[in-house]
């Protein structure tokens, strides 16, 4: 009998020390500092470092080049759409992304007369957790032609592809919601 209780008072130290131990680190401020938002300054002093690399130096080139102002004047028609978070009516133009696209699922969609890319991010779906799914389900059942209605917070470029690249928050075909993008929430 006595080595019973003996044997549960220590399992009742051991535990009892390693949450109190365990309490201790929680409470520790962590030893790396949050960094703090650029200043305008240090932005643009980033970005004018970013702009003498050899990267950024073709991006310019491709920027004034016809091919980059025609992107750059797609991208324009719809920016003002775009920053307001409003509706965008769009017609599915097709169901694949150029050759060798590296955007994850996309559509090619045709707005106020211009052709762009519309994408939805990655395609990967774990089937045993279904909180990871990704929604695109009734995107696939899009076809040709389909007139939907796009949101979006970003609209971006990239001399890789020869259209502005939209990446959607929200589409709907009528009244019916097809897709809305998760955000994540309260962390990575």
């Amino acid at each position: 009998m006595r080595k019973i209780v003996f044997t549960l008072i220590l399992a009742l130290l051991v535990v009892s020390g390693c949450m109190f131990a365990n309490r201790e680190n929680k409470n520790e401020t962590s030893s790396t500092p949050t960094p703090k938002p650029l200043t305008i300054a240090e932005k643009k002093a980033a970005l004018e470092e970013w702009e003498a690399t050899p990267e950024g130096i073709s991006f310019r080139e491709w920027e004034s080049s016809p091919e980059g102002k025609k992107v750059a004047e797609a991208s324009a028609k719809i920016r003002k759409s775009v920053r307001a978070y409003s509706n965008l009516g769009g017609v599915v133009s097709s169901l694949s992304l150029p050759p060798n696209a590296r955007l994850g699922f996309g559509l090619m969609v045709k707005i106020q007369g211009e052709e762009y890319i519309l994408t939805f991010g990655p395609e990967k779906v774990i089937k045993n957790n279904p909180s990871l799914d990704n929604g695109f389900e009734k995107l696939q059942g899009l076809k040709v032609n389909d007139k939907i209605t796009i949101r979006s917070q970003t609209i971006f470029k990239s001399p890789k592809y020869s259209y502005p690249i939209i990446s959607a928050d929200y589409v709907a075909q009528g009244s019916k919601i097809i897709y809305k993008r998760v955000r994540n929430q309260g962390g990575c």
